[in-house]
């Protein structure tokens, strides 16, 4: 036998082991991953747990694959504890054709969830006895013999704690925080209780304007309703807030409660204000079918001196309409927030709809009675003069009817909505009532009341029904000594599209000469095809008439939505469907939808 030397050995084994080092590791690549068995929210939040999704798209080695496979089952599980399921039955499937991307199955049978077994949630001390309080701790979520979700046991922990800072107890903090799940008996103990502490009133409202003071600190002092003394509420300084933000002078306002300076329990209160800029300057163009062309100059003083007065001037000049504003207020605060307004307005109107020109002086109230609904009473001085073009080439020269008006007013506005430039959820509406005596003030007498409401809901997430409608009525046995500014007109881009601006109603020749009632209404539906462009279809009617009975004009079209940056962009194309009126329409409209 030829003995053979160990050393070639060796060498063959290091090169086969380098040559296996060497060669290319098995890799894959996940194309998908499904989940099976599971509502939306509990599918997202599965796949936001795992790994394998992270993986997608990407090369993986075999052994990482088989680690991603076997780790799926662990982290979908604790995925799935949060909703209340801690012994769901799970499956993880793969595809195996080598050298094919992998395609991962989840699929889940959630069983049985965990279950509120015993439940203790309370508030000891001094909130013990709070009434709102309690109406939080009934509310809670969950209670026995509930799902025990994370989530919502979360979020009601969560909002006893705000509640409890909300109205005044700063001190309060958990004395027993626990959750005790039972897997094999499905079932969670809850158990948690704060200690309140005292409750705590209102200090001293200190007010801080930096970096210099505009208005009297005792001017905004008559905006805080409560005393000193009086229990702490965080509406209070809510309400508050909203007040000085109506105001506008201050471009930042920051209200500071400090508990931890709190004196006899009674915390103090720091409302630190930057002045906004005293002069808005505004300037632009526009444009109507009724007034053609034109331009807006305007200035208004945000404050005229330390006692928070207002100024505004405005002037709107176009083609074939003129406007003329001067505007002065003083803010009110007896029984109602709001404002004294003062304000002047010439207008002047030679257009193919009527030669007018009004000077009108108005002296009103303002106040906010609650967060939906405000009411303005007011006292009107009206000149006005108007003629209607003549058809007759031989008397071209009409003379001019002139009417002098002395009459209250009172106007209500209700709007509650979840968005004020774009909602989804809303409900407003707007009543005037109005009045004049012949021989008091008034060369007519009359009494005119005008009512418009809004109604939209969200229809799924990119849908939306809109209905308006509007109805007014005038009693006088004089209706041609009342000027056309309180006459009723319909027709036009807010009224019934399809027809021209105050087409539809009674009419002297060519032109409408305004009518005692008025009568209109619109259904709209806009579907959003992207998050800010969309469509629209809508019916519209309406009808100004002096009778009893209104003789409809219908309207219907289509049109283009965006969502832009300073409000709705609206462009209709209407069509009229009733009488010699109707026609084809085209109208922009630029703002918010209440």
């Amino acid at each position: 036998m030829v003995p053979v030397s160990p050393r070639p050995v060796f060498q063959c084994l290091c090169l086969t082991a380098l040559l296996a080092s060497a060669a290319p590791a098995f890799a894959a690549q996940v194309v998908d991953v499904q989940v099976r068995g599971l509502d939306p929210v509990m599918t997202e939040n599965v796949k936001r747990s795992l790994s394998l999704v992270d993986s997608i798209g990407r090369d993986v080695s075999g052994r990482r694959m088989a680690y991603l496979v076997r780790e799926a089952e662990a982290q979908t599980r604790e995925a799935l504890e949060p909703f209340g399921y801690y012994s769901p039955t799970i499956t993880v499937d793969r595809t195996r054709v080598p050298d094919a991307p992998v395609t991962v199955t989840i699929t889940v049978a959630l069983g049985d969830p965990v279950r509120v077994r015993n439940f203790d949630v309370g508030i000891d001390g001094e909130g013990a006895s709070d009434r709102y309080l309690k109406e939080e701790i009934v509310a809670f979520k969950p209670t026995q013999g509930e799902v025990f979700d994370h989530a919502i046991y979360e979020a009601s922990k969560a909002r006893v704690t705000r509640r409890l800072a909300e109205r005044g107890y700063f001190d309060a903090d958990f004395s027993t925080r626990k959750v005790e799940v039972t897997r094999a008996d499905r079932a969670a103990d809850v158990s948690l209780r704060w200690d309140s502490g005292i409750r705590y009133d209102m200090g001293t409202i200190t007010f801080v304007q930096a970096p210099r003071r505009i208005v009297r600190d005792a001017l905004l002092g008559k905006l805080v309703y409560w005393n000193e003394g009086e229990y702490y509420h965080q509406g209070r300084l809510d309400r508050l807030r909203k007040s000085l933000t109506a105001l506008d002078y201050f471009s930042r306002i920051d209200i500071e409660p400090q508990p931890e300076k709190a004196v006899d329990g009674q915390v103090p209160v720091v409302v630190t204000l930057t002045p906004a800029k005293r002069d808005v300057y505004t300037a632009g163009v526009s444009y109507g079918t009724d007034s053609g062309a034109g331009v807006r100059f305007g200035l208004e003083r945000r404050y005229v001196n330390d006692r928070g007065h207002k100024a505004l001037a405005q002037l709107d000049y176009a083609q074939r309409k003129k406007t003329a504003t001067l505007q002065y207020r003083v803010p009110a605060f007896l029984w109602l927030d709001g404002w004294y307004t003062g304000s002047l307005q010439l207008a002047d109107e030679q257009s193919e709809f009527a030669d007018t020109r009004r000077l009108e002086l108005v002296g009103s109230r303002s106040g906010e009675i609650n967060r939906f609904l405000t009411a303005t009473v007011s006292l009107h001085a009206l000149r006005e003069r108007w003629r209607f073009p003549s058809d007759n080439p031989l008397d071209p020269e009409v003379p001019y009817q002139y009417a002098s008006l002395l009459y209250p007013a009172l106007t209500a506005e209700y709007v509650d909505a979840d968005d004020r430039l774009y909602p989804r959820r809303a409900i407003a509406g707007a009543a005037t009532i109005r009045g004049g005596i012949e021989g008091v003030g008034s060369d007519a007498t009359f009494l005119q009341l005008h009512t418009s409401a809004r109604w939209i809901r969200g229809l799924g997430p990119d849908n939306r029904l809109l209905l308006r409608g509007e109805y007014g009525h005038t009693f006088t046995d004089e209706l041609f000594q009342i000027p056309l500014s309180l006459r009723y007109f319909a027709g036009g881009d807010r009224s019934v599209r399809g027809y021209g601006w105050r087409e539809i109603g009674p009419r002297n020749g060519d032109y409408a000469e305004g009518a005692k009632n008025v009568v209109t209404g619109s259904v709209e539906f806009e579907r959003y095809f992207t998050r800010d462009y969309g469509g629209a279809v809508f019916v519209d009617f309406g009808d100004a008439y002096d009778g009893s009975t209104p003789n409809l004009h219908y309207g219907v079209g289509v049109g283009a939505r965006w969502r832009s940056p300073v409000g709705p962009v609206r462009i209709d194309v209407a069509r009229g469907l009733t009488g010699d009126e109707a026609g084809w329409t085209v109208s922009l409209n630029i703002g918010a939808d209440l």
